[in-house]
């Protein structure tokens, strides 16, 4: 499978893009202020073969310790890229980029404020002029990144999108690429080209759909910048994991990619192998893919596998199957094990297959988490609180709750979400029904009650 054409951008001595390999990273989920941990975990994901390491950098002290972050790694022998994730706060990102090879900036609150789900109005003179604020706001911050050599992601999310664009596009994909190029046309303009855009989504179709959408106008105005994917909240255990594979997967055997995270509820390191195995199975799952596309019968595909072990399976499964599920092209799934060397009962083929079609958004068998895999931003204990929640609401087909670490992209992410727990500030939690706030700032030991309290009331 040939990749689709992007030129190279310089990030440290690890570019991606053009001919070099698809790139894998994580992101650590300590407080940036804390060296010593972020340091530790950042050699775990180098050591099980990441690629980049991004640190969340919420204010201008985290984005002063990067330096010292990235110091003790050098002095280890780690040289790796670092990462910046900034939100909120666009000064930040400008000392950021003074210390790290990349600093990802989200369109959606760079400039424009945080997502309320107002609508706004504007004519075009008052639209334009919004636009222009963004030009004169970037352009330090493009002089900064070209001085220290440092390269740029613009990273629209689904769940943060503006209420500016939102007012004016709605929440479609049309409108999660134009947030994109609003600011790729800056860059372009400026003549700033080390820039790697991503467009994420806890939704596989819309991340899909909107990744494919961006290809599309990026082609059509000569631009061919790498593309960073990855399917946000994807959750933790199997549902992560199929989840990840159908949404990314569905792109990779496209030949779309230069980079990728598979998000998990997890420790970061166990992020890398799933990303590797995704990555190692392009070929083999493109062709499963074709192969699977031409028998469709009675709207049912049927892939026949094989595969070392049940993991590989899964992710052979979903990646094969996961653009022919969004685009539709079935609406069942079969699958056969041929000659595996462990024990796969017709059951348990059932059960993935109902795991990959509701991660496909087109049936829905079990309870769907949204969660996220935490960061240094998250405001209190995220596996344990999802583990909890999980096993309180297990036996809810069909309800999909929304598990998010911070209001990043919280609110917004939850949108597809019935309810949603959301962290509001240290140890205090807001609970979300769809999109409206309907408690705020519980204690976080009495949340998770409150939340299925919440739940039985609107049963």
């Amino acid at each position: 499978m040939n990749r689709r054409y992007s030129t190279v951008t310089h990030v440290g001595a690890t570019p991606l893009g053009g001919e070099n390999p698809i790139r894998i990273q994580s992101m650590t989920t300590t407080d940036t202020n804390d060296t010593s941990a972020c340091v530790e975990q950042a050699r775990r994901i180098i050591d099980a073969g990441g690629e980049y390491v991004r640190l969340t950098t919420q204010g201008s002290r985290e984005a002063e310790n990067l330096r010292n972050i990235a110091a003790e790694l050098r002095r280890e022998g780690y040289t790796a890229p670092l990462v910046a994730d900034v939100h909120f706060n666009a000064n930040v990102a400008d000392v950021a980029a003074r210390y790290v090879e990349k600093v990802r900036i989200n369109p959606g609150n760079y400039v424009d404020p945080g997502r309320t789900f107002k609508q706004l109005e504007y004519t075009d003179e008052e639209y334009a002029e919004e636009l222009k604020k963004i030009e004169r706001r970037l352009k330090p911050f493009i002089a900064i990144c070209r001085e220290h050599h440092t390269a740029v992601r613009i990273g629209v999310n689904h769940g943060s999108l503006s209420d500016r664009i939102m007012s004016r596009y709605g929440d479609t994909p049309d409108g999660i690429v134009e947030s994109c190029l609003e600011f790729l046309r800056i860059f372009r303009k400026e003549n700033f080209n080390d820039v790697v855009i991503s467009i994420k989504a806890s939704n596989t179709v819309v991340m899909v759909q909107s990744v494919r959408l961006l290809v599309e106008r990026m082609d059509k105005e000569n631009m061919h910048y790498p593309l960073h994917l990855g399917v946000t909240e994807a959750g933790e255990g199997e549902d992560g994991r199929i989840k990840s594979a159908v949404g990314i997967g569905a792109l990779l055997t496209e030949g779309i990619g230069d980079t990728i995270r598979v998000s998990l509820s997890e420790e970061p390191e166990a992020e890398i192998p799933v990303a590797r195995s995704l990555v190692d199975l392009i070929e083999e799952c493109s062709e499963l893919r074709e192969k699977a596309e031409k028998g469709i019968t009675d709207n049912t595909l049927t892939l026949r596998l094989t595969a070392p072990n049940w993991e590989e399976f899964q992710l052979k499964a979903a990646m094969a199957s996961g653009a022919l599920l969004i685009d539709r092209k079935a609406t069942k799934l079969r699958l056969e094990a041929q000659d595996v060397n462990f024990d796969i009962s017709d059951e348990k083929l059932l059960e993935l297959a109902d795991g990959i079609l509701q991660a496909a958004r087109i049936k829905f068998t079990k309870t769907e988490y949204i969660s996220c895999p935490g960061c240094g931003r998250t405001l209190y204990d995220l596996r344990t609180t999802i583990a909890r929640i999980k096993e309180a609401t297990k036996d809810m087909p069909g309800l999909k709750i929304g598990i998010m670490g911070c209001i990043v992209n919280g609110p917004g992410e939850m949108a597809d979400a019935d309810y949603g727990y959301v962290g509001a500030g240290r140890g205090k939690i807001s609970l979300y029904r769809q999109k409206e706030c309907v408690m705020k700032n519980i204690p976080e030991e009495e949340a998770v009650d409150r939340l299925l309290e919440l739940i039985r009331q609107s049963k």
